[in-house]
């Protein structure tokens, strides 16, 4: 007792911490709830508990929290199971509205000594953090987050014992997975039409299916290509099926998914996120083709889809091959004109607005400039581009930028546009998606170079430049090997250390660190708008959500 009177954690056999010295001090016995309300530790006895490390500040805890409420809301009825708060916010006010938003208990924010001891005892180094105890109090696991992240209630106990056993189902269900085994669930035999109809799963086996993984907001230009291949499909009356495995946290997002009469899981159905896991889903959109006997033929055909529409089916390993010599003999013939020009649509514009023909390019060095107002790494990338711009441009006529931009609007694009001294597509023009898809611009600014035959030259033309500057020019694997010829042979130390300071990679890493910094960018996005809905920026680059 002396001991939790000086707040030492007591433990059983050096391994189980005790609730009450864990918990508890020599003036307190009891955690609170969001409305005031003390519950004491003592009730806490034989219960498993989460002690949840979180704050209001931290935005990936609040992207967690709504999903732990979830699986808190599943397993409280039991009564065998906990979540104590363990608040890193700054001030009581910070705290009291967070807490207000999560339905089990907290030591109190007063309490900064026990909240502290928690964060040293658990080694808790990053926000969120999850640690749970079992019924002795032995810690079942430190990786909370993780495991509900990833399983849900259905981890629970949370053990290691658990992980393992859903682990070994989820390889079982791989060896035997047929499309019940994919879209089936323990509560839910179906899928679902537009008018939410019901449709059995098993009115799908024996059809290919694409299990369209999508977030309305970063899938919009995606999914009417879509829409269209499968409609002309469905014409042609092939045994196809779409089903959309929509991951939006709005149900008006979730409806407006159905652009073409196909199926879908219902909203916020559990297997959505299950199946994300499952076929571990790294971008988005994602289309995964599972065969008629309800294997996994291809993990991503979205990109196909946007390049060859309804070519890319029946999306086999032969098809892809094919579509591999076709896409070989474009590039082969690729020109400035064919990379520009799209039906009527044959000019660039200039700072006046007048129109440039793409013709009057043809037979120089071309650089794409992909990049947008709202996007810090490209704000503060720019200003170099136009120094390097007019260096490279006062020796040679026979170079041009053309600015591609994703700004949110026609306001945004000309106040960008007007600090930059080239060419432009216009704002909102049709080339652009075609461009993006055909150089597979994931993220912003990116800077493609196109040589004087039309041929792309190179796609790292960004970072050749933060590099060495107007000397890369013209981006050529010729002139980087003069640049590597022009070193000098035998560097000595002190050489060595001017190499540094003139600019290599790691110094300019370092002045974006300084000049564009995480915290820096956080206070620019402030100021001039948060990044393109679907958009994640970070300190080099912004990339699709």
């Amino acid at each position: 007792m002396a001991e939790a009177e000086n707040n030492v954690v007591e433990t059983i056999n050096g391994d189980c911490h005790d609730f009450k010295s864990l918990l508890s001090t020599s003036d307190r016995d009891f955690v609170v709830r969001n409305n005031g309300d003390q519950v004491k530790i003592e009730s806490l006895k034989g219960k498993k508990l989460g002690l949840y490390f979180s704050a209001s500040w931290c935005g990936p805890c609040r992207r967690f929290t709504p999903k732990l409420v979830e699986v808190y809301s599943e397993l409280s009825p039991k009564g065998d199971f906990e979540i104590i708060f363990v608040s890193r916010d700054k001030d009581e006010e910070s705290f009291n509205g967070y807490f207000s938003k999560m339905p089990w208990l907290a030591i109190p924010f007063s309490d900064s000594e026990t909240r502290s001891r928690l964060k040293e005892l658990f080694k808790v180094m990053g926000i969120p953090h999850l640690v749970f105890l079992d019924e002795t109090g032995k810690v079942s696991t430190d990786e909370g987050v993780q495991i509900i992240s990833e399983y849900g209630e259905d981890g629970y106990p949370f053990t290691p014992e658990k992980i393992q056993e859903l682990k070994d189902l989820e390889e079982k269900a791989r060896l035997e997975q047929s499309i019940k085994t994919i879209l089936v669930s323990r509560s839910r035999d179906f899928v679902v039409t537009s008018d939410g109809n019901k449709v059995p799963v098993s009115e799908l086996e024996g059809k290919t299916i694409g299990l369209y993984f999508s977030v309305s907001s970063v899938s919009a230009d995606f999914t009417p290509k879509l829409a269209e291949v499968y409609e002309k499909l469905k014409e042609k009356g092939e045994n196809f099926e779409i089903v959309v495995i929509s991951l939006d946290a709005e149900e008006e997002s979730f409806k407006e998914s159905f652009v073409a009469p196909w199926l879908a899981l219902p909203f916020k159905d559990k297997s959505c996120e299950k199946l994300a896991r499952y076929f571990e889903l790294s971008t988005l959109p994602t289309v995964v083709i599972i065969g008629s006997d309800g294997k996994t033929l291809h993990s991503n055909v979205a990109e196909a889809i946007e390049e060859h529409g309804i070519q890319a089916y029946p999306f086999t390993p032969e098809k892809f091959a094919e579509l591999a010599e076709l896409e070989k003999a474009k590039e082969a013939a690729q020109t400035l004109e064919s990379i520009l020009i799209s039906g009527d649509l044959d000019f660039v514009i200039g700072k006046d607005g007048a129109k440039v023909q793409v013709s009057d390019l043809v037979g120089k060095t071309v650089l794409l400039y992909f990049s947008a107002h709202w996007c810090p790494p490209c704000r503060f990338f720019t200003p170099k581009l136009v120094e390097v711009y007019r260096k490279i441009k006062a020796k040679d006529e026979a170079f041009e930028v053309v600015f591609i931009s994703s700004d949110k609007d026609q306001a945004s694009f000309e106040e960008y546009y007007s600090g930059m001294p080239w060419l432009a597509l216009p704002f909102g023009d049709a080339r652009k998606p075609l461009l993006s898809r055909k150089f597979k611009v994931q993220g912003i600014p990116m800077l493609i170079a196109i040589g004087p035959s039309g041929k792309t030259v190179t796609k790292e033309t960004r970072n050749l430049i933060m590099i060495h500057g107007a000397d890369a020019y013209p981006f050529t694997e010729e002139r980087l090997k003069e640049i590597e010829a022009e070193c000098v042979p035998e560097e000595d130390t002190e050489s060595k250390a001017d190499d540094k300071e003139e600019g290599n990679p790691k110094e300019t890493k370092a002045d974006e660190r300084e000049e564009g910094n995480p915290k820096e960018t956080k206070a620019d996005e402030k100021e001039d708008g948060n990044p393109k809905e679907g958009w994640v920026c970070d300190g080099e680059v912004c990339t699709r959500g």
